[in-house]
């Protein structure tokens, strides 16, 4: 039975490598992410001369979304990979390594998440309301109150999430304090 149990525990164990697939994808869509934002990067410089600022603003906010949507991509392809499946060892003594890599665990991940959520749906709003200076505000269309409403629904998240992890890291603490004081320890 002793040697079942190992087998299956070893099993189980490599069963994270079927994460890998995942996060080598994620390197494609991050591709792909950059061959978008060239396209989007030439098409902004082609038509320079010939937009309003408001439009031009739009444009870089557009490219401002595809960058964060980048970064969004390699936190979640480090942290992820780091976290589920394997250390990345190559950037250990690396001087690129980023300062965060190898510390962020699923509750610093999710964090990171939802932050970059409330970003993008910032950028997206401030595309709408750059976009409603041209229109009126008469015209508010259904939409854009949609998108308010997600966005304050990602900020809400965010801080129950924070509050959460807070009440989390909290009660640790004094798990470890109660722990010590039974002990003697600290005295």
């Amino acid at each position: 039975m002793k040697k079942f149990t190992h087998f299956l525990e070893v099993f189980i164990f490599g069963a994270r490598w079927l994460l890998a697939p995942l996060y080598l994808g994620l390197v494609g869509a991050l591709a792909l992410l950059v061959y978008r934002y060239g396209l989007e990067f030439v098409h902004l410089v082609e038509n320079i001369n010939e937009k309003d600022a408001h439009v031009f603003t739009l444009d870089l906010l557009g490219l401002l979304d595809l960058v964060l949507l980048g970064n969004l991509i390699l936190i979640v392809l480090f942290a992820g990979y780091e976290n589920f499946v394997s250390k990345i060892e190559v950037a250990h003594n690396s001087v690129d390594r980023p300062h965060w890599m190898g510390t962020i665990d699923f509750s610093g991940l999710k964090i990171k998440l939802i932050g970059s959520l409330v970003a993008l749906s910032v950028i997206e709003l401030l595309k709408d309301f750059i976009d409603l200076s041209n229109v009126g505000t008469e015209e508010v269309s259904q939409g854009v109150i949609w998108r308010i409403l997600i966005h304050l629904t990602f900020v809400a998240s965010g801080v129950l999430f924070a509050v959460m992890d807070w009440i989390a890291d909290n009660r640790i603490i004094q798990e470890k304090k109660a722990g010590d004081a039974l002990r003697g320890v600290g005295h």
